[in-house]
């Protein structure tokens, strides 16, 4: 999933971006309401973690303005402000879930991850053939057997099995597993690309992920 985090304080943006890039999600970081507005408007988010107190545009303007432009991006807003009027007022101007400062790692994640799962549709178990992967617990298969993923690793071959059939370029995989910001010159994906087929089609007749030549990848079970 790809995840906007618009958080004033540095460490506190550096910190959540960590831990949220630790469980497979690209992140991207603004620290004001003016540049977090235009990314949330210009790029395609599943979930947008965004602090009350902003220089510039504060947190229920964001939120506002992101409503009454037809956006219905989740969003969790985090504050200081504990007072249930305070909440009413995060919650009224689009929020859908409200976290206080300071607040507990594992809590921020857990409800990024309840967001996520409410932001869309449910999330059946994705196949390609003897492929499977569940996003719920994260487990992946193959013929039967449990094949063991990094965070990113994961993160591309949901990425890839979400659109299997399709070609996507190495701009689209770059933009939706790593980050707004990361560098286009890079050979990343297609390392990663050949982490998975050491791990995903090794040892198969049937090969799943195809490289489709100044292009992208495809995966897809019917070949070439």
């Amino acid at each position: 999933m790809r995840i906007l985090v618009v958080e004033d304080e540095v460490k506190v943006a550096a910190f959540v971006r960590q831990a949220l890039e630790e469980e497979g999600h690209a992140v991207d970081v603004a620290h004001d309401g003016e540049a977090g507005l235009k990314l949330a408007c210009l790029s395609e988010y599943d979930l947008l973690v965004l602090d009350w107190l902003l220089p510039g545009r504060d947190g229920p303007a964001v939120c506002r303005a992101l409503r009454e432009a037809g956006n219905r991006l989740p969003i969790l807003m985090l504050t200081a402000r504990d007072a249930v009027e305070d909440r009413i007022v995060g919650l009224d101007a689009g929020a859908d879930d409200y976290l206080v400062k300071p607040f507990a790692l594992g809590e921020l994640l857990a409800r990024a991850r309840a967001l996520l799962r409410r932001g869309g549709p449910a999330l059946p178990t994705l196949r390609a053939g003897d492929l499977t992967l569940d996003p719920a617990t994260r487990h992946v298969r193959r013929g039967g057997r449990e094949i063991i993923l990094s965070a990113k690793e994961y993160a591309l071959l949901e990425y890839l099995m979400r659109h299997a059939g399709n070609t996507v370029t190495r701009s689209l995989i770059m933009e939706h597993v790593w980050d707004f910001d990361f560098d286009s010159g890079t050979n990343v994906v297609d390392v990663y690309i050949n982490y998975l087929r050491n791990k995903v089609d090794r040892g198969h007749g049937v090969k799943l992920i195809h490289t489709v030549r100044g292009v992208g990848y495809r995966l897809d079970e019917h070949g070439e």
